[in-house]
């Protein structure tokens, strides 16, 4: 198999983002404006997704609070830790159980629209049910603050 991206010397990789997702992962981690060096790749081939998309950035650690955000959009996505060009671990994300002030409920009457009260949302198997107003948000329909 063809090499498609140069490997990093220290930092992280985010695997396995549905390509359709991968800039969102961009703007949630606020890449774009980001002083580390990063590479960013869409439409790869992947045997498990079809198409992926892969993000490399150099010199930071993607934090817990981090996983979870990639993890509520790319819930297939691994980081992998490159330090001296090797991987030193690799992790699946896992979506949590609580998510407080990440998840955007969409109904526009519940108070965390109005009255800027911190969301909460529940995790029950693919959805996300707001502890305000009860909407249960799907995973593939979840708008992020």
């Amino acid at each position: 198999m063809e090499l498609q991206i140069t490997a990093i010397k220290n930092g992280s990789v985010i695997d396995h983002i549905d390509s359709e997702k991968t800039l969102k992962i961009m703007e949630i981690l606020e890449l774009s404006s980001a002083k580390e060096k990063v590479t960013v790749a869409f439409n790869l081939e992947s045997k498990a997704l079809g198409r992926k998309g892969i993000i490399k950035v150099e010199g930071r650690k993607i934090e817990k609070g981090e996983m979870e955000k990639i993890a509520l959009l790319a819930p297939e996505a691994t980081i992998n830790y490159i330090e001296d060009c090797k991987v030193v671990k690799k992790e699946k994300v896992s979506a949590p159980d609580v998510v407080v002030g990440t998840i955007k409920c969409g109904n526009p009457k519940c108070i965390t629209n109005f009255e800027g009260a911190p969301t909460k949302f529940y995790r029950e198997e693919d959805n996300y049910r707001c502890n305000y107003c009860e909407r249960t948000t799907h995973k593939n329909s979840i708008n992020l603050r």
